[in-house]
């Protein structure tokens, strides 16, 4: 939906299952349109589009996308942004390391998002920016060679060159998003200002890294590095660093006592990985996190000097702290507040709850429709308080 001050928000349809496009096309029959109902009824409403590889190539066809676009314009939504993070399938089997492949290393990725980058220009309404979420470069433990680093940097620029293209052509503003996430290449602002610092070295006084490549700013990846809202985006912005989209999501924090290591059990899954940052009683700089791939991996550890555990677990944004674990979504609030302050930060805003399928049992005692209406709700209530919406 179209807020005050030109800012679009919506829900990523990554919470649904859709490896083609037939798949992809009923979940938004079947779901986002009774979201739509609930939540915009009569109005527009934007959809944050989740498309996979398959589904990408399958929407391409003239047919399909005229069909689409006219089905689009009959239920009065449009589509903004596009997910273009998992590149196969992401439910219904392990996805863990598999989310980040193909990385920036491979031509696969490049040309990936440069179909969505064409779509996108198809489908974002006139006056409306357009935005594409990616891998931040790759998963760490697949980067073990300096040249792999020059070729994402290389393949993350051939990328910009077509997006300014299709930019260009279609009269559109288009950027990409590198979303740092725990444990990836880019993992925190830091890394990822470094990155781009050294793209724009790669190429001095190319204009077109600053206007089509940014940053996907995910709430519960940052906030699991222990990353303060207010530091971060200074730091993006005083590099002069895009802020590509808002993705509203909220992590696990947890003091580690036996009692809730015990309760955490329940939220191992075989889909995901649930990378863990532990901080230590003894330090508080960097040197003094603890890492861990997997939430399976920190329950193993069972260290006893850890105060505190960060877990990239998208919990629902309106979930309420339980006696095991509070949330994240201070970091949120702190974001709405930047946002507040300066509504050009960011114009366009992702939910993204993708974790449906693998909550407990108590935190989905609802259907999904609802626990997305739910979701705009916390939202729009925080957003209306800061004068947003």
């Amino acid at each position: 939906m179209r807020l005050k001050h030109d800012i679009h928000l919506a829900y990523c349809t990554n919470i649904h299952r859709g490896q083609n496009w037939a798949e992809t096309f009923d979940t938004l029959v079947k779901y986002v349109l009774p979201v739509r109902d609930r939540v915009a009824a009569g109005k527009p409403y934007a959809i944050g589009l989740r498309l996979s590889n398959q589904a990408s190539i399958e929407l391409s066809d003239r047919a399909t996308l005229t069909a689409f676009q006219r089905w689009l314009e009959k239920e009065n939504c449009y589509v903004f942004t596009i997910n273009g993070f998992p590149y196969g399938t992401f439910h219904g089997g392990r996805v863990k390391e598999l989310a980040y492949v193909p990385d920036w290393t491979t031509n696969d990725r490049v040309e990936y998002t440069i179909r969505l980058f064409d779509l996108l220009a198809e489908l974002v309404p006139p006056g409306v920016e357009g935005s594409v979420s990616t891998v931040p470069a790759s998963f760490k433990p697949l980067i073990k060679t300096q040249d792999q680093v020059v070729t994402m940097r290389a393949n993350i620029w051939r990328a910009v060159e077509r997006i300014a293209n299709v930019q260009e052509r279609s009269g559109k503003v288009l950027h990409l998003g590198l979303e740092p996430e725990p444990l990836c290449y880019l993992e925190t602002s830091a890394e990822t200002v470094t990155f781009i610092q050294q793209m724009r070295a790669d190429r001095p006084n190319d204009e077109p890294i600053n206007e089509c490549l940014g940053v996907n700013y995910d709430c519960c990846h940052l906030a699991v590095e222990y990353e303060e809202p207010q530091s971060a985006i200074r730091r993006f912005r005083s590099n002069g660093i895009k802020i590509s989209k808002l993705h509203f999501s909220s992590a696990m924090k947890v003091i580690p006592t036996a009692e809730a290591r015990e309760a955490l059990k329940q939220f191992i899954d075989p889909v995901y990985f649930h990378q863990v940052v532990a901080r230590t009683r003894s330090q508080e700089t960097s040197e003094g996190f603890t890492r861990y791939l997997d939430l399976d991996e920190a329950l193993a550890a069972d260290k006893k000097d850890e105060e505190e555990w960060r877990i990239h677990f998208h919990v629902p944004l309106h979930c309420k702290s339980s006696t095991v674990f509070d949330t994240t979504s201070d970091h949120m609030l702190g974001i709405l507040d930047l946002l507040q302050r300066d509504p050009k930060l960011c114009s366009h805003i992702e939910m993204e709850t993708y974790t449906w399928e693998v909550l407990p049992p108590e935190l989905k005692n609802r259907n999904v429709v609802d626990q997305i209406a739910a979701e705009y709700d916390w939202t729009l209530q925080q957003m209306t308080a800061r004068g947003l919406a």
